[in-house]
């Protein structure tokens, strides 16, 4: 399914008087305080997100999963899933790929396919947390870290394989996240875990392409309960500066204990120049990967103030990957995606709105309140007008969500596809 260009600007047609006078209103305000409104909406224009291709149907617990009709069961129709949300948001401008879940048949046609919804292919996914058909070795008691050589040899080759199909599709980086762990006590070696694991690593970084990035995530807990290889920011900080420029650190929101100051790592990175890449998601208690937004907003901001603070001034670090990481499993998945993209996208604007220099004075000056001041000013600012003029100008919907239902998107995926389609991976 296609969504025309001239429905959705029929559709805004509908709505143009109402968002005009928000619009103006707001940008008057903006431009009496010094804000340049110009700025912030060609920003907001440019900002892409990709979409993972697990989270374009129903997601799970270990208790169950709920199918939400019509899914994606196959590459393509992911693609086309994910061009339905590019052309009512204009801000999903790629999709990321997990291997192998979504092997390509023809590389060529799905290229082409991509291409004429103006998506590219973001980073590709490398799967060593299951056990493949066929496959002679098993990861049950690791991958990389495995302590035996033909185990880690195996996940190895699988991630270069990885990288030779994400070079026939355009990508330009590889995101490894290992389950790599212990349930108990004594039973692995910590050391000797993460010495297999660099070295695994470094295996593969050696095999990347010049013009390639590698991106290493970390997760505290999760399949395993008692330790994960690697488990924090720091691990894997010193994991990517072992392999090379080219290795980052990947953060993913929901990769963090209770309280974690997120904020305070991406700042950290950034100034190191090894924060490669970032998984947008939310959660209450764990890594719950609900929508994002939906439960910490003004966390969400705050980190955004560190993003936009080291892409204007830390030139070491290079412009970050974004994506959504989620897993669906009650609300239609398409949905849930628009809304994630709009709350990244409203924390992105927040943060286009804070004077840095303004609050770098009060932070010199140790005017505690004038710096909360600052920042709350920004956040409780309604920035809704300004995504709309920045996917109007786009070409996008002025509300996504309302045209996706206007339009009955997911009762024409269902005519489609079926009742009983159910997305391949997840």
């Amino acid at each position: 399914m296609r969504i025309d260009k001239e429905r959705i600007q029929e559709q805004n047609r509908k709505d143009i008087k109402s968002h005009q006078e928000k619009f103006d209103f707001l940008s008057n305000t903006l431009v009496k305080g010094g804000g340049d409104v110009h700025d912030i909406i060609n920003k907001l224009a440019e900002f892409q997100v990709a979409i993972p291709s697990w989270a374009l149907g129903a997601g799970g617990t270990r208790f169950g999963r709920f199918s939400f009709q019509g899914e994606p069961s196959s590459l393509e129709q992911k693609i086309d899933d994910v061009g339905i949300i590019h052309a009512l948001t204009q801000t999903a401008g790629a999709i990321s790929l997990h291997i192998p879940w979504d092997i390509p048949q023809d590389y060529e046609a799905i290229k082409q396919l991509a291409s004429s919804h103006n998506i590219v292919f973001d980073a590709v996914n490398s799967n060593t947390f299951q056990d493949q058909k066929n496959a002679k070795e098993s990861y049950k008691f690791g991958s990389l870290s495995n302590r035996d050589k033909a185990v880690r040899n195996q996940a190895v080759q699988h991630n270069l394989d990885v990288i030779d199909i994400g070079n026939k599709l355009g990508s330009k980086s590889l995101t490894v996240w290992l389950a790599d762990g212990s349930n108990f006590p004594g039973q692995i070696n910590f050391q000797n875990a993460l010495q297999n694991t660099q070295d695994s690593l470094k295996d593969i970084y050696r095999a990347l392409p010049e013009d390639w990035k590698l991106f290493i995530e970390y997760k505290p807990y999760e399949p395993n309960f008692y330790s994960t290889v690697i488990q924090d920011w720091g691990t894997s900080f010193m994991l990517a500066n072992e392999c090379g420029e080219n290795a980052y650190t990947l953060v993913d929101l929901g990769h963090h204990l209770p309280n974690s100051n997120i904020e305070q790592i991406v700042a950290t990175l950034m100034l190191k120049g090894k924060l490669g890449g970032f998984h947008f998601n939310d959660s209450k208690y764990g890594d719950d990967d609900v929508t994002v937004g939906s439960i910490k907003p003004y966390a969400l901001f705050l980190t955004f103030n560190e993003l936009v603070y080291g892409m204007n001034n830390n030139p070491q670090n290079p412009y970050p990957a974004w994506m959504i990481d989620a897993s669906h499993n009650i609300k239609d998945p398409l949905e849930d995606l628009i809304q994630s993209l709009e709350a990244v996208q409203e924390a992105y604007a927040k943060a286009l709105l804070i004077d840095q220099e303004q609050l770098r004075n009060a932070q010199l000056e140790n005017d505690v309140v004038q710096c909360q001041e600052i920042l709350q000013n920004a956040y409780r600012t309604d920035v809704r007008p300004l995504l709309q003029e920045a996917r109007l100008i786009s070409g996008g919907a002025l509300s996504p969500l309302n045209a996706y239902r206007l339009f009955k998107v997911r009762e024409n995926l269902i005519n489609k596809r079926g009742k009983n389609s159910i997305a391949t991976g997840l």
